[in-house]
Formats: structure tokens, C-alpha cells, sequence
């Protein structure tokens, strides 16, 4: 072999180890420069398990931080509702049934004024605007002022049929001829002071529920569709209180 010959053999070698070692450097820098940053992580990851939670501290603010509850008003003309007070009852839907026959118990024309105190879906409200005459409808939950409101707009009585959030226990039910419940025994006792200031003849019909104290002039008895039994009481104003009974 000749000098040239090694002379080129040691260039190839050269430029082969020359080509090598860029490679090499770089990822060895990187994995230098990556070091802190796991490190870091790694320390950052202790730090956070080592700290609690939430503290109680923390947890109270965000409760009492929260808005008070705020008094809205409705539609123009209606009293603020405060948005804290709630349904003294669940809803249930009244049997169209015995709608028909509330609506005719009380022989509702297009002459009356209906008031229904508690309307839930809007269902008797629509009911006596199908007859021809005016009616109101009177709840304190928004969900069922949307649904009744929305079954006025459907059944396109919206000319006579009005629905306002309110409070019936503080209802002047002076306006109305013709009241109707869907209620608690307790409460229709408890509406018997808005009940004596309606003029005389008014009518008062009640699904279900009686006035304990208060004479009705009529109980009739109604099978819905599905076969369940309701009583349906009528009372005309002025109320006839019934005689106090000694336990004695």
C-alpha cells in the first residue's frame, strides 16, 4: 500500500468521525437543558400534594359571598315577588274533569270574573276564557307563571285570560265573582278573611279540599278518566260559618 493510499484511508476515517460527533453533541445538550425543567416539575408537583385542599376559610367566602336574594317585579301592574318565597303546596294538575265541573258547579258566563288562586299549568284559567269570560290566574312560582302563560298563548285566549306571579295570601280578591282552589284545607282557612270582603253571591269552588268552619252549599262527587273519585265544594258569599262544636 502506499502513503496515498493511507493518506486517503485516514481522510475517509476523519470525515466519518467528523460527521458522527455533530450528531452526538446536540442530543446531549438537550437532555443537559431538559434536566432542570423535570427537575422543576417534579419539585412543583411536591409542593402542590404538600398543600391542603381548600380550607374552611375559603369554602365559607364562597358561600356568603353569594348574592342576597333579590325582590323582582312581573308583568306592569303587578306586585314585586320575592324570589326566596315558594309554593305553600307541590302542583298537581287538576283533572280536566273536574275543571268542567268547578267551572259549571259555579255556573261561570261570560259576565264573571274567575280567579284562580294557585294556577299551576293555566288550566282553569283557560278554561273560564274559553266560556267568554275574564280570568286571572295567580301563582308564585316562575315555572308555573312560564307554563301557564304558555298554555294562554297556545289556546289563543290571551284577550281574556291574564296570568301574574303574586301571592295570593296577600291577594285583593275583590275584582273577582268566582274563586278557585286547588289547596290545603289549612290554606282555604287561611284565605277566609280575603274570602268574607267578596260582594254577596260570589262563588267559591274548591277541588278536593274543604274549609273547615265554613258551611258549603254543595258537594258533588266526580270521576276523572283514569277512575279516580274528587269532591268538588261550593260555597256562595256571604260564608255560612258553621256553629263551633264543644269538646267538652
Amino acid at each position: 500500500m502506499s502513503i496515498k493510499d493511507v493518506k486517503c484511508i485516514l481522510v475517509v476515517v476523519c470525515l466519518i468521525i467528523a460527521g458522527c460527533a455533530p450528531d452526538k453533541a446536540p442530543s446531549e445538550k438537550a437532555a443537559s437543558q431538559s434536566s432542570p425543567s423535570a427537575t422543576q416539575a417534579n419539585s412543583a408537583a411536591g409542593s402542590a400534594a404538600s398543600q391542603p385542599a381548600s380550607s374552611p376559610v375559603s369554602q365559607e367566602t364562597a358561600t356568603t359571598s353569594a348574592p342576597a336574594p333579590q325582590t323582582v317585579a312581573t308583568d306592569a301592574g303587578t306586585e314585586p315577588v320575592a324570589e326566596t318565597k315558594h309554593p305553600d303546596v307541590i302542583f298537581v294538575p287538576t283533572p280536566h274533569e273536574v275543571v268542567a265541573k268547578m267551572l259549571e258547579l259555579a255556573q261561570v258566563t261570560k259576565d264573571d270574573v274567575v280567579y284562580d288562586l294557585g294556577c299551576g299549568d293555566g288550566r282553569i284559567v283557560v278554561a273560564a276564557a274559553k266560556l267568554g269570560c275574564k280570568a286571572y290566574g295567580f301563582d308564585v312560582d316562575p315555572q308555573r307563571i312560564q307554563e301557564s302563560k304558555e298554555n294562554v298563548e297556545k289556546t289563543g285566549v290571551g284577550n281574556l285570560a291574564t296570568i301574574q306571579q303574586k301571592d295570593i295570601f296577600t291577594l285583593d280578591l275583590s275584582p273577582a265573582n268566582v274563586v278557585t282552589l286547588y289547596l290545603l284545607p289549612s290554606l282555604n282557612v287561611k284565605l277566609i278573611p280575603q274570602l268574607e270582603k267578596l260582594k254577596p253571591g260570589c262563588r267559591i269552588v274548591s277541588h278536593d279540599f274543604d274549609m273547615h268552619g265554613v258551611k258549603p252549599d254543595q258537594v258533588v262527587e266526580v270521576t276523572s278518566e283514569n277512575g279516580a273519585e274528587h269532591t268538588v265544594y261550593l260555597w256562595t258569599t256571604p260564608l255560612k260559618k258553621e256553629a263551633e262544636t264543644s269538646t267538652e
